[in-house]
């Protein structure tokens, strides 16, 4: 007789028990998440009453490849370009909200006589809210067009980047048992280094890749490719002394920016829903019920600090990076959880035994209870800010509203910040690939070399060779190329007194450039003057091969912006006014399927507009009023907050509300003014020809002052006439010459 592995028993002991507290929370609309806990617990070694699971080790192994593909999925929703466009806004936001939190977390820890440790991993656990839950809160209650919410997406967004730094300082804090000195400042600045040169890795080669296979990427092998990228990149970071879920993070978060995240996305869902679901279970495992009974006090006081203090700190942080009393107040009732990230913290501090037993169940039980409340203060929310603004004093409301009109006013910057901010990211992004070339050749490819030569001399004179010209063309862009022309050209010519700063600027990068030519030298030298005769001899040959040095960097810059911008470029951007996108597929249930455009009426009815249809691998691009739909059709709308909320239940099946995932490129928004020469002048919008000659669809005008969204289509043009129309953006101005 065959013996069945326990693994495979207790695997299936645990999907069985998922399986069927996951239906269950399903038919009460509960998250997901909770099921997966309460199956754990069910399952684990404190409660008898169901067959336990026989060998937790391997069961750990499982929850910890979950954390890997767990934080793989939320990299490939991240993006670095995201956290650029969340701005300064929902980053102060976040930090503030962050920082006072952990001091919170901390001072409660230790008024509840607890050690150093457990109340700074306390702070850490209760410090980041849940994107998961979040995002399905808003989903259920249909707010995720509000304009509170594009501030929620973004505080959440920078959270992510700051759960990952605190995965390492506390990593760090555990080996060295010291919350601060030298070996914490190294940590941050070692991340630091390998989060910029992996990103910069990632981006130029990535891509690239992905573009060069896509003929020969089908979805399995596409499975294939994206998962080995994620757990190379685990092995890189366990390499380089991380985490291995920052190096799925940082390879989900790299394979964003391309135009296959969408593809990415749907093929390891069910890959890493598999092992999300093991890896919650294995959470509730490590809840001891008579815990949670006996530490009920701190479990309700912590409770209260995470609700009470997320919302009063998120107001605060929102209110000091200038947004509305209203956005603020709704921003912190929404942010007022714990989630995925926390059970990760928490899960460290145990599998590195640094904190007591204890924290773990009141962590989980803490998430679970903010989890129930997290849709019940969305809901409040506006009620409470109405209440705030009925009840506290009309000169703090008046001065409100002054600050936040004033910060939103700031939008220009100087010529100095300009420029500083340019040199900066320069020195940083050049820094760290000549220091990373430099440490690969001389600890890896030098031995390789030798070992193989046999001659020091040789193997010396070829690695340095080798590694000055993999330097060569980032040294020039360090230290000679010019950065910012404009900003620079008017403070040298307009402000005479600036031109000792800007002599000293460029001095300081012809210096670090030398400084790291001779970092080079002293890696294979043992005395100063060979180093010397070196280095003359290496700015000899920049001055010499400057313009050749140059046109190489340049198509090296051009590469690495194509692949960032990549996905961006390939999705339409159709934003007037204060409308927004969204993309909505018809269900195969839908009353709509089968229905004409013009017999829906849903322009006439709701005021949105259809740009675009997605029918498999056709795409319509404004859509005539005799287009019918089908199943499974993807469309792109544009309307209001309130318009598109209105028309979403029409359509049932709704997918990622914010970005679309459309790959025609040629779509666009085109402001396009009428004089008394243009051909459409005088005529109406039907007559114009502008669907027919254009695939254009008119979706505003501006008139005088006027503002006409949705005009209707025997408007006629007039002079000066501000036409916005979403179209082709190669016929549109033919339309018009």
């Amino acid at each position: 007789m065959i013996h069945l592995p326990v693994l495979i028993a207790d695997l299936g002991l645990i999907l069985a028990a998922a399986g069927i507290t996951t239906l269950l929370f399903k038919k009460i609309k509960q998250p997901l998440v909770l099921g997966y806990i309460l199956a754990g617990l069910f399952v684990g070694p404190y409660i008898k009453i169901i067959p336990t699971v026989s060998d937790s080790k391997s069961i750990t192994i499982w929850g910890e490849i979950g954390v890997i593909f767990l934080l793989f999925s939320l990299g490939l929703e991240f993006s670095f370009k995201k956290l650029v466009k969340v701005g300064g806004t929902a980053s102060i936001t976040a930090i503030v909200k962050v920082i006072f939190i952990i001091i919170a977390g901390f001072l409660i820890g230790k008024a509840m006589g607890w050690n150093n440790m457990d109340s700074i991993f306390l702070g850490g656990i209760i410090s980041i809210s849940s994107t998961m839950i979040a995002i399905k809160a808003f989903e259920e209650l249909n707010i995720k067009h509000k304009k509170f919410a594009g501030l929620v997406f973004g505080v959440l967004i920078v959270e992510d980047l700051v759960a990952i730094l605190l995965l390492v300082l506390f990593s760090t804090m555990a080996v060295s048992q010291q919350s601060a000195g030298p070996e914490l400042i190294k940590s941050i600045v070692k991340l630091g280094f390998f989060l910029v040169l992996w990103f910069l890795g990632g981006i130029f080669l990535v891509p690239t890749f992905l573009k060069k296979t896509k003929k020969l990427m089908n979805d399995e092998t596409m499975l294939v490719v994206s998962l080995a990228l994620c757990l190379v990149m685990v092995i890189l970071a366990d390499k380089a002394g991380f985490s291995p879920a920052l190096g799925a993070f940082i390879m989900g978060s790299i394979l964003a920016e391309t135009t296959q995240a969408e593809r990415i996305e749907h093929l390891t869902k069910s890959v890493k829903d598999l092992f999300a679901a093991i890896f919650f279970v294995s959470v509730g495992m490590l809840i001891n019920p008579s815990v949670l009974l006996t530490y009920a006090l701190p479990i309700f006081l912590i409770t209260m600090v995470i609700i009470l203090g997320k919302i009063i700190f998120t107001i605060f942080g929102a209110l000091l990076a200038g947004q509305p009393l209203k956005t603020a107040v709704q921003a912190g009732m929404s942010l007022a959880q714990i989630g995925e990230f926390s059970f990760i913290i928490a899960t460290l501090g145990v599998s590195l035994k640094v904190t007591s037993d204890f924290i773990y169940p009141i962590a989980v039980a803490a998430a679970a209870i903010t989890t129930f409340t997290s849709p019940y203060l969305i809901r409040l929310s506006e009620p409470f800010y109405n209440f705030l603004n009925r009840k506290l004093p009309a000169k703090w409301i008046a001065g409100i509203e002054r600050y936040s009109s004033s910060t939103q006013g700031i939008t220009t910057l100087s010529d100095w910040r300009i420029l500083l901010k340019s040199y900066i990211f320069n020195t940083i992004i050049h820094s760290v690939i000549i220091i990373s070339i430099i440490l690969l050749t001389a600890r890896y490819l030098n031995p390789f070399i030798l070992s193989q030569l046999k001659n020091s001399n040789n193997s010396t004179f070829i690695s340095i060779t080798i590694s000055f010209a993999l330097m060569a063309p980032f040294l020039w862009a360090l230290s000679i190329r010019r950065i910012q022309k404009t900003a620079y050209a008017h403070l040298w010519l307009n402000k005479k007194y600036t031109r000792g700063p800007l002599v000293a600027i460029e001095m300081f990068r012809v210096i670090l450039g030398i400084f790291f030519v001779g970092l080079l030298m002293y890696e294979f030298f043992d005395t100063w003057v060979a180093t010397l005769f070196a280095l003359i001899l290496v700015v000899l040959v920049m001055i010499i091969f400057s313009r050749k040095l140059q046109s190489f960097y340049n198509k090296l810059e051009t590469r690495f912006m194509l692949n960032l911008n990549d996905r961006e470029n390939s999705t339409p951007n159709i934003l007037p006014w204060d409308t927004h996108l969204t993309e909505i597929t018809v269900a195969p249930e839908s009353k709509l399927v089968g229905q004409s455009l013009v017999d829906l009426k849903i322009r006439e009815q709701y005021g949105v507009n259809i740009a675009m249809i997605e029918r498999g691998k056709i795409s319509i691009s404004t859509p005539s009023r005799d287009e019918r739909l089908y199943p499974h059709d993807k469309l792109l709308l544009i309307g209001t907050d309130e318009e598109l909320a209105n028309v979403k239940h029409l359509f049932e099946d709704i997918v990622d509300e914010n970005l679309p995932s459309f790959q025609k490129q040629d779509m666009s928004l085109q402001k396009i003014v009428v004089n008394s020469s243009s051909k459409i002048y005088g005529q109406s919008i039907r007559e114009s020809g502008i669907r027919e000659q254009t695939q254009g669809l008119v979706v505003g005008i501006e008139r005088k002052g006027e503002r006409i969204l949705n005009p209707d289509s025997n408007l006629i043009f007039e002079n000066e006439d501000i036409v916005w129309i979403v179209g082709n953006n190669k016929k549109i101005p033919e339309l018009f010459k």
